[in-house]
C-alpha cells in the first residue's frame, strides 16, 4: 500500500490543478469519473463493482433510508467536499428536499472559512440544492472552548465543536419545519463517527419531531464517490480540520519533521495539490493506516498541553522518518481533511 501510494502521489503532483469552468446549474447524476485502472487498491475496486451491480440492478446506488416519517432534511455541512456524495445519496432515497446548512464558527483564519463557504455555495448553487448561510459565529466559539485550547484532535473540544454546530443545526430544523438533520462531518474518516453522531442524536433530542439520520457515510462506496466526486469538481483540498488549534498543531508538527507549513488559498498547497484531481490519489490520503497513524501520534503530544519543552521532545519521536518522507515526497495524508 505504501509502495503504491508513493507512485500515485508522484504521478498526481506532477500533475497542476486547473479550475475548470463549471456550467452554471448542473445536475448530480451518477457517474464514476471513468473506469477505475485494474492495479487501483483493492477497497476501491470492489466498491466500484458494488456501485455498479446496484445501478444495473436498481438504477440508484443509494442504500441510505431516512428515518421514519423524514420528508425535510437539514445537512449541516463543514465544506463541499464532504457534501457531494452525502447530497447525492440523499437525494436518490425517499426524502422530498435536502437543503444545506452552513454554520461553522470553528474555521479560522476568516480567508479559510470564506473560501469553504463560498465554494460549497457555488455547488449547491450547481446542483440545484438550497444553502443557508449563517452568520460566523466565532466569538461563542472561543468562549465554548476555553479551557479545551490544547485538547487532541477527537478529544473533549472536538465534541463540543460538533455540539454547538449541532444544536444550531438543530434549532433552524424546529423553527423551518425540517424532520430530520445530519451532518458531512460523519463522512470523513478524519473525524470519530461515533464523537460525531452522539452530538447529532443529543441535539436532535432537544425538538420534538426532530430526528437525527445516522447511516455508514464511511463505507468505501461512499468514500469512493466522495473522491470521484471531488476530483470531477476540481474542489479545494483543506490541509487542517478548520480551527485555529488544529492549524496551530499540524503546522508546529510540521515544522519539527521538515514539511512545509499549510498554505491558506492561493495555487499553490504547503504539501501536495491544491485541488483534487484523483480519486485513488486523494482516497489513499485518508486511509484507515494514514489515519490511525496520525491521531496516535496527535494524541501523544497533546499530552504535553501547554508545556513547549515538552510538546518539541515529543514531535521528535517522530522526526526522522516523516523528514525522510518529506525528501522523497511521500509524506502523504496530511493536506485531506
Amino acid at each position: 500500500l505504501r509502495l503504491l501510494l508513493i507512485l500515485l502521489l508522484t504521478l498526481s503532483l506532477a500533475k497542476l490543478a486547473i479550475r475548470t469552468n463549471m456550467p452554471e446549474t448542473t445536475k448530480l447524476s451518477y457517474n464514476e469519473g471513468g473506469s477505475l485502472p485494474s492495479d487501483a487498491p483493492s477497497w476501491a475496486l470492489s466498491a466500484s463493482k458494488r456501485i455498479q451491480e446496484k445501478l444495473s440492478t436498481t438504477g440508484k446506488i443509494s442504500q441510505a433510508t431516512p428515518p421514519p416519517g423524514v420528508s425535510r432534511v437539514l445537512l449541516h455541512s463543514c465544506c463541499a467536499p464532504c457534501s457531494g456524495a452525502m447530497v447525492e445519496e440523499m437525494q436518490a432515497s425517499s426524502v422530498n428536499e435536502v437543503v444545506v446548512f452552513f454554520y461553522n464558527p470553528n474555521i479560522h483564519p476568516r480567508k479559510e472559512y470564506e473560501i469553504r463557504k463560498e465554494e460549497n455555495k457555488e455547488y449547491c448553487k450547481r446542483i440545484g440544492v438550497e444553502f443557508v448561510d449563517v452568520d460566523y459565529d466565532v466569538e461563542n466559539w472561543y468562549e465554548r472552548m476555553k479551557g479545551l485550547e490544547y485538547d487532541p484532535e477527537r478529544g473533549k473540544r472536538c465534541t463540543e465543536c460538533f455540539d454547538m454546530r449541532m444544536e444550531r443545526t438543530a434549532l433552524y430544523a424546529h423553527e423551518y419545519g425540517f424532520q430530520a438533520i445530519a451532518t458531512t462531518n460523519s463522512t470523513s474518516r478524519w473525524k470519530d463517527e461515533r464523537q460525531v453522531d452522539e452530538s447529532g442524536f443529543r441535539a436532535a433530542d432537544k425538538y420534538d419531531g426532530i430526528k437525527y439520520w445516522r447511516y455508514e457515510w464511511q463505507s468505501d462506496e461512499m468514500t469512493l464517490r466522495k473522491y470521484q466526486i471531488s476530483a470531477n469538481e476540481r474542489f479545494y483540498k483543506q490541509e487542517y480540520c478548520g480551527c485555529s488549534y488544529s492549524l496551530r498543531d499540524s503546522n508546529e508538527w510540521r515544522r519539527a519533521n521538515g514539511i512545509p507549513k499549510i498554505q491558506i488559498g492561493g495555487e499553490e498547497a504547503g504539501l501536495g495539490d491544491r485541488y483534487f484531481s484523483n480519486a485513488l490519489v486523494d482516497a489513499l490520503e485518508e486511509s484507515q493506516d494514514v489515519v490511525d497513524e496520525f491521531f496516535s501520534q496527535a494524541e501523544e503530544i497533546a499530552k504535553a498541553g501547554k508545556d513547549i519543552k515538552e510538546r518539541k521532545k515529543l514531535l521528535k519521536v517522530y522526526e526522522h522518518r516523516r523528514k525522510n518522507e518529506a525528501v522523497d515526497g511521500s509524506a502523504s495524508g496530511l493536506n485531506n481533511w
